[in-house]
């Protein structure tokens, strides 16, 4: 048996599960630490990665999934379950693999438990960290969520609605439906810009975005000074390998101290519930993480796998 060690093939699992549930704030009573054990060799005729965690994102939105919900709505993450353990985004090293995508060792990052090793049995969530530049650490928060989803909206948010199928009358019978002055198609434009200026030749007020891509990039240059964009999703980046180069932008602005980095380190798993509570009281200062390298936060932290 093993603490950090992954040399064994069972390590002690220190977790943290909901006790009891949520109501307003949470608190550290409704959390507890227990000590469990975990498998590092995935298996057999599972296809699974099992992960060291080195580094868990501690985020509001869990409070919602610690509570009891009753009224049947549809959320985008379960409820937490009593006595399981909790969930949020992290980062991880590789112990173990039987999925040809990864390698033991690799550093990922994806949905992850809230405890000292994870057995992930949907690979398919993990993502590669490709590039070990800056951090690790930062995969909890400013590059954690370059994978995205688009669509496009008009000035007001309501005079132009881009709608999928069917035939150019079919769309403007919608769009008046719908309340819009106008709407096209866009798949059979070779110009999407051309055809928002056709139509907004003052410019765009609101775009409510959920495709993102070309139509976005269209949609910015025809902005109004002061316009705003809503960003809600990036459709049409979901399944690609590279989303349109985000990461590796954000990582050059980093570099060039355009964007600044702050982060909230709680040192260990014992202190996941603490960092937590403190998010509702202000307690944080700069993005909130927890620390499950066994070693401390390193001013290296692009070295911890």
């Amino acid at each position: 048996m093993a603490g950090c060690s992954e040399q064994a093939a069972v390590a002690r699992n220190k977790k943290v599960v909901l006790r009891r549930h949520v109501t307003g704030f949470p608190s550290e009573e409704e959390m507890e630490v227990v000590p469990d054990t975990v498998a590092l060799r995935v298996p057999a005729g599972l296809t699974a990665v099992p992960i060291k965690n080195l580094y868990l994102s501690c985020d509001p939105w869990m409070c919602g999934c610690m509570s009891k919900n009753d009224d049947g709505a549809t959320r985008p993450t379960p409820d937490f379950i009593l006595g399981e353990t909790l969930v949020n985004f992290g980062v991880g090293k590789v112990i173990d693999s039987t999925h040809p995508d990864f390698k033991a060792g690799e550093p990922v990052w994806g949905m992850s438990g809230w405890e000292e090793y994870t057995l992930v049995t949907e690979p398919n969530s993990l993502f590669k960290i490709n590039g070990t530049e800056l951090p690790l650490s930062y995969y909890t928060g400013v590059l954690g969520h370059s994978v995205g989803r688009r669509r496009a909206s008009g000035r007001a948010a309501r005079q132009d609605r881009r709608l999928p199928r069917g035939g150019q009358r079919r769309h403007r019978r919608e769009g008046a439906k719908f309340g819009y002055d106008d709407a096209f198609n866009y798949k059979p434009e070779t110009d999407i810009a051309a055809a928002l200026k056709r139509r907004f030749p003052e410019g765009i007020d609101i775009y409510f975005d959920n495709v993102s891509g070309a139509t976005l990039d269209a949609a910015l240059l025809h902005m109004r000074w002061g316009g705003r964009v809503v960003v809600c999703g990036m459709i049409s980046q979901y399944t690609l390998e590279k989303p349109d180069g985000f990461e590796e932008e954000v990582v050059r602005y980093i570099k060039e101290g355009k964007v600044a980095v702050v982060e909230d380190v709680a040192e260990g798993i014992e202190k996941a519930p603490a960092a937590l509570v403190g998010l509702f009281s202000g307690r944080n200062v700069g993005k909130q993480l927890v620390d499950g390298t066994c070693k401390g936060m390193s001013n290296n932290r692009n070295k911890d796998v």
